[in-house]
């Protein structure tokens, strides 16, 4: 299995998902399923055609956030049966493809030591994961200060779901940092990145918890999901863009 079949195995996935976009709920899941699993198909033949994790490249994690961003647009619609979740889902994901299919990148076998970890694949597939359900709050965030209705009892689960496996994320990459640079925590731009993102969600957990109900508090809430989903752009690829960068542990 090598890169120049993923165009034909995306093609299935996304005309699938869009298909079921259009269709009657139960038709919806059963197309929209079939396209995620026709996309992890892919994923798991190319991984046994590399003989490692696809999780190195800039292109690589793509895969995932592809496949994740429209993993939880599903669990989404399922639970709350928002109907343009999974459709901004595939958009999103959609870009994600292009980026690989007109600007694929190139594939080693030999990991670099600082990636020769367990816990490697672990720390970039939860967070990728996290990354995604947390996008979704941002989508309620930004639906609930466009219109009437209140989404943010949906965004409460989602954040809580994301900040759990963004914790574990950082937890295992505290982990694997130790063993890759003999520190669980350096304050790498990176890693100063994470915790005031993880903060941010952290601070809107307490102010939905503690604070009187009102518009007030809402919007506030709202705009902290746009300031989270910012600051997680930043722990992505923002961090790459900055001088400092060239100085980061994380700059591979």
């Amino acid at each position: 299995m090598n890169w120049s079949i993923f165009p034909y195995f995306a093609a299935v996935s996304v005309l699938l998902w869009a298909a079921g976009c259009f269709l009657p709920r139960r038709k919806a899941v059963i197309l929209m399923g079939a396209g995620l699993l026709v996309y992890a198909a892919f994923i798991v033949l190319y991984w046994a055609g590399l003989g490692r994790p696809p999780l190195r490249t800039t292109g690589e994690p793509r895969l995932w956030s592809s496949f994740f961003m429209r993993l939880s647009g599903l669990l989404t619609y399922l639970r709350w049966d928002y109907r343009w979740v999974p459709a901004f889902s595939l958009v999103v994901a959609t870009v994600f493809i292009c980026l690989n299919v007109f600007k694929p990148e190139i594939h080693d076998e030999t990991l670099m030591p600082a990636l020769q970890s367990w816990w490697f694949v672990p720390h970039v597939a939860v967070y990728i994961f996290s990354y995604s359900v947390l996008g979704c709050a941002f989508l309620f965030g930004c639906a609930e200060l466009a219109g009437r209705r209140s989404f943010l009892d949906a965004a409460d689960t989602l954040v809580y779901i994301g900040l759990a496996f963004l914790s574990l994320g950082m937890l295992s990459g505290s982990l694997w940092a130790k063993q890759a640079w003999g520190d669980f925590w350096t304050w790498d731009l990176k890693e100063t990145w994470a915790a005031v993102t993880w903060c941010i969600y952290l601070i809107y957990i307490h102010i939905r918890l503690s604070f009187k109900p009102g518009r007030k508090r809402d919007v506030c809430c709202c705009l902290l999901l746009i300031l989270g989903f910012a600051g997680l752009q930043m722990c992505w690829w923002g961090v790459n863009l900055l001088p400092a960068a060239s100085s980061s542990l994380h700059a591979y």
